[in-house]
């Protein structure tokens, strides 16, 4: 069931993707160049309100540290989609909306992976992905209300993740709560402010190609993030061992689908493999190396240790954005995507080590 949760994370990588795509068939290419911007943001504020409802609670070691879906994000959720479907060809309207939506398939998921409501989860990731599906096909047909079934699926999920459960949520320890959002707020910001910067001096078709390829290597994410909320809860060498087998796959069938030119089909004129195969293998090794940061992260979490994960992440943040923003000039998004590989492997040695000093504080006292 756990291994069935973890592909059903698909559903969540596919709404950037998908948006993307349909935004390409419906909306000039200046509109698409300020909708993947915002795609990077709306992903930024989905990380932001986990942290909020979710990270919080589970890095809470004094509380039970359960976890619950908000109504009132549901709730918004379920307008923003109504105000899509309305408003299909108004980018505008999707741009505010976008947000509201990712935030809530963001924190949907993560409390049901957290709290193992799988079979709940399994009927979420099929609307979703059925919708995201349903809404390509009727974009690759030239039709304009293409967005209509994406959100429709994502109205769907929201629903099914709106079901009430016997338990409540915890209350996030306050110290906790402010560390989590500081840290999610630095490094979060840190992917939409560089593809507004890539937009500003390297046009709209650069910044949709920079989105595109994140939103590729992102499905690597999926185990990684599925690791991360096992790894809050508690260590798992099987969640680990499952997890690193799923990014090797996850890797292999990207290539396979660039190779066949699945990804030019899906984007447009935006992706050719001439321009796209090298930075995305550098992306995919920047979001495997998060396999290294996830275990001592978590580690330290479970230990409390918010503020000094909060300090190492903001030094990192700040010097890996530093490097990328140097590199822009080159106009090679490869150069980019490994300033963020490099930013990664540090942060893991940081973390790392971090974790083997606390542990032997501990074990000398």
């Amino acid at each position: 069931m756990s291994l069935i949760t973890l592909v059903g994370g698909v559903s969540l990588a596919v709404i950037p993707a998908a948006t993307i795509s349909i935004s390409s068939r419906v909306f000039s290419l200046a509109e698409q160049g300020s909708i993947a911007v915002m795609v990077m943001v709306a992903t930024f504020v989905g990380q932001l309100t986990f942290a909020v409802v979710v990270e919080s609670r589970l890095s809470s070691a004094a509380t039970e540290r359960r976890v619950t879906f908000p109504l009132w994000l549901a709730g918004l959720s379920l307008l923003a989609s109504i105000a899509v479907a309305v408003q299909f060809e108004n980018a505008v309207v999707l741009s505010i909306a976008l947000p509201v939506l990712l935030a809530s398939l963001e924190v949907g998921r993560g409390v049901s992976v957290a709290e193992r409501l799988d079979t709940r989860e399994i009927g979420a990731a099929v609307a979703v992905g059925v919708g995201a599906l349903a809404g390509v096909l009727a974009g690759f047909a030239g039709l304009r209300w293409a967005l209509i079934p994406l959100v429709a699926g994502i109205f769907v999920a929201t629903l099914i993740r709106s079901l009430p459960v016997q338990h409540k949520a915890s209350a996030p320890e306050p110290r906790v709560l402010g560390w989590v959002v500081t840290d999610v707020a630095i490094t979060g910001s840190v992917y939409p402010l560089l593809n507004g910067m890539i937009l500003a001096f390297l046009g709209p078709l650069q910044s949709v190609l920079f989105t595109a390829i994140s939103t590729v290597s992102g499905v690597l994410a999926i185990p990684l993030n599925f690791l991360r909320l096992r790894l809050l809860k508690q260590h798992s060498t099987l969640d680990i061992v499952v997890s690193a087998a799923a990014v090797i796959g996850a890797v292999v069938v990207i290539f396979v689908c660039e190779f066949l030119g699945v990804f030019s089909y899906i984007f447009a004129q935006s992706w050719t493999l001439e321009a796209t195969a090298l930075p995305l293998l550098i992306a995919c090794l920047w979001r495997a190396a998060s396999l290294a940061t996830t275990i001592p992260f978590a580690s330290l979490r479970r230990m409390g240790e918010a503020k000094l994960l909060t300090i190492l992440r903001g030094v990192v943040a700040v010097i890996t954005f530093a490097g990328a923003a140097a590199v822009v000039a080159t106009q090679q998004l490869g150069w980019i995507f490994a300033v963020l590989l490099l930013g990664e492997l540090l942060q893991a040695a940081l973390y790392e080590a971090a974790r083997r000093r606390k542990t032997a504080r501990a074990e000398g006292t």
